[in-house]
């Protein structure tokens, strides 16, 4: 096995397409913190976010970042509704937060259910 392929033996399409994913929605939510804390932070928010989303997209977070993405334009609609067109970043945030919040915590509940149906099939098989 050669160097290179000891590199990208672990690089499967599905874990390039969450890379990408986590790097578009951190990054955005990073933009979107930088505009709230002033433009001398925006470089460092977006490049944090960047990063952040290419590390959890390395570890599959697909359904984390489906839940921040969501998140963000459902806070950013209801505060263009509610506030007007000034509050959108600031409701787009908040709802990443929150989306990013509630994602890890179904997710941690999904992954409890799967695992007591598995305990459950293990000690009763069927018949």
């Amino acid at each position: 096995m050669t160097y290179i392929d000891s590199l990208t033996s672990w690089l499967t399409a599905r874990k390039v397409t969450d890379m990408v994913l986590g790097a578009a929605v951190m990054g955005t939510v990073g933009t979107l913190i930088g505009l709230i804390m002033g433009r001398g932070a925006l470089p460092v928010a977006v490049t944090l976010g960047v990063v952040l989303g290419v590390v959890v997209g390395i570890f599959g977070g697909r359904r984390f970042f489906v839940s921040i993405l969501v998140g963000a334009v459902g806070g950013g609609t209801l505060a263009w509704v509610l506030a007007g067109l000034e509050a959108v970043s600031f409701g787009a945030g908040a709802g990443a937060a929150m989306g990013g919040f509630l994602g890890v915590q179904i997710t941690m509940l999904l992954d409890m259910r799967a695992q007591r149906k598995r305990q459950a099939a293990s000690v009763d098989p069927p018949g």
